[in-house]
Formats: structure tokens, C-alpha cells, sequence
């Protein structure tokens, strides 16, 4: 009886090397995709992508023709993410930057990549900041990577302020920001919060030509206007008046719970205080028992 064989593996590190120097080598290639919105040539090997990746299966699936074949276009992939997922897809593993991170977790969700997927998530909790958690947050919204949604909402709620503040956050979609303006847990006070929904629905507002009421009519609800001082209600009142924000009856309804101090309607999300609220003579009331 033959015995059996025995696997051994030679050097990774020469291997990978190898490999590496094939990522955007014209030499030996037979393939050429057009990236990105500069339409970068970018040079890769059928046989490569196609085992590594079904995307690329399906996509390089039909065999090229006499000639020179035609290059595919590719056009919504950044080139450096691009090239970011050949160098995992020749060598399985890949450099990635804080920067460029978020486009390369895109790239992998749609190519369908869940080794490079779960690599790019890592890196991102390790790198998360003010300046980009705004950004992972809508990118894990956008592709359903609940673990990613929890762990920026979490960031968030701990730098209220300072995220509430950054480019990113006027950027989020209305299903982005729903989470946290749902979060009993940010550090930061409601006046503060009606602030920012504002700026961020009037860069909306710009961005798609659509009034400013209609962009925030998905988010608004979720303000807590029971919150406010009498003075402050007032102030948002007039305001509204002069750029509709918010449903004039959900300020009706603020009003009501500052007129039925008994606490006689059931107590919810509008009334309840956030981590950073800041107290008011009137918050007293809004801790009884409803009936």
C-alpha cells in the first residue's frame, strides 16, 4: 500500500512577494479594467480574479475575442481601493490606510469579499475618530453591518459634540442620523441637537433642492422639544415661523407637556432626558409616573 503524502509548504513571505509584483503589472497581463471617475488603467489576470472572486468570475466569465480585448470599466470604485482589493485578492493580505479604509470595506461588501470585509472592519474600530465615524456610520447603514452601526453609534454618543460638529455628520442620509436621534445615551443637551438637526437639513436642503421641512420631515420627530424651557419653545416657535423645521403640531405637543405638569399623558421619547440634557426647573415633572 502507497503511503500516504505529506504536505509541505515552502517560504509564505517569497510567495506573497511574488505575487505582489503582478498587482498592476502589464507584464503577462490579460486583462485591463477603466477605474474609477479618472478612468485609471489598471492591469490584472483572468485566471487570478476569477478563482479568488465570483464576482470576477461572472464578470471575466466570457472568454476574450481575436485581439485586443476591450477594457472593463469599472467606474464607481476609487482606484486606490481598487487596487487595494487586488493586492488582497493576489497575496491575501493588503496595506490599509485610515483614509482610503471605508472605500476599500465598500468595495469588498459589493465584490462580495468577507475575508476582506471582516479585515477592513477591524481596522476601522481601531482607527475610529471624530472625523470618520460619521462616515463608517453611514457606510454600515448603507450596507447593513450592524456590528460597525453599534460600535459608531457608541463613539458618537461618548463625543456628542465633537461629532455633531464635523463635515461628516451634515453628510449623514435621514436613515443614518434616525439612530441617533433615537440614543437616550448622547452627550449633549436637545438645544444643542435641534442646532445640528437643522444645519445638517439645510445642507440636505442644498444638496437636493427640496425645502429644508421636507428633507428633516424623516428625522425631526425623534427631537425632544419637552425638553426645552418655556423661553427656548418659544424661541424654536419663532423660528419655525421663519424657516419651517419641525410639524407645527409636534411644538403643540411640546407645549402640552409643559401645560399638563401632573403628568397625565403616557411618558415617552419626547419627554425622557438624554445623557447630556441639561436640567430645567420644569424636568422635575416630566419624572412623575404617567397614567
Amino acid at each position: 500500500m502507497e503511503p500516504l503524502g505529506l504536505v509541505v509548504h515552502g517560504k509564505a513571505e517569497p510567495f506573497s512577494a511574488a505575487l505582489r509584483s503582478l498587482v498592476n503589472n502589464p507584464r503577462y497581463s490579460d486583462v485591463c479594467f477603466v477605474v474609477g471617475q479618472e478612468r485609471q488603467e489598471v492591469f490584472a489576470h483572468r485566471c487570478l480574479l476569477a478563482c479568488r472572486c465570483n464576482f470576477f468570475q461572472r464578470l471575466l466569465g466570457t472568454e476574450p475575442g481575436p485581439g485586443v480585448p476591450s477594457p472593463v470599466v469599472l467606474s464607481t470604485v476609487p482606484t486606490e481601493a481598487f487596487l487595494a482589493v487586488l493586492e488582497f485578492l493576489y497575496t491575501n493580505s493588503v496595506k490599509l490606510h485610515r483614509h482610503s479604509v471605508l472605500e476599500v470595506l465598500t468595495a469588498a461588501v459589493e465584490y462580495g469579499l468577507e475575508e476582506l470585509r471582516e479585515l477592513c472592519l477591524q481596522f476601522v474600530v481601531k482607527v475610529l475618530d471624530v472625523e470618520l465615524v460619521c462616515e463608517a456610520l453611514q457606510v454600515a447603514v448603507t450596507f447593513g453591518l450592524g456590528p460597525l452601526q453599534e460600535r459608531c453609534v457608541a463613539f458618537i454618543e461618548a463625543h456628542s459634540q465633537e461629532a455633531l460638529r464635523s463635515q461628516g455628520f451634515l453628510e449623514l442620509s435621514a436613515a443614518a442620523l434616525l439612530p441617533l436621534l433615537r440614543s437616550d445615551k448622547l452627550c449633549v443637551d436637545e438645544a444643542e441637537l435641534v442646532r445640528a438637526a437643522r444645519s445638517w437639513a439645510r445642507v440636505g436642503a442644498a444638496v437636493l433642492e427640496r425645502p429644508v421641512a421636507e428633507v428633516a420631515a424623516p428625522v425631526v420627530k425623534e427631537l425632544r422639544l419637552a425638553l426645552l424651557a418655556p423661553a427656548e419653545l418659544s424661541a424654536l416657535e419663532e423660528q419655525n415661523r421663519q424657516e419651517p423645521l419641525i410639524p407645527a403640531e409636534q411644538i403643540v405637543e411640546a407645549w402640552k407637556c409643559h401645560a399638563l405638569r401632573r403628568g397625565d399623558e403616557a411618558r415617552g421619547a419626547p419627554c425622557r432626558r438624554r445623557r447630556g440634557t441639561l436640567p430645567r426647573e420644569h424636568h422635575r415633572f416630566l419624572d412623575l409616573s404617567f397614567k
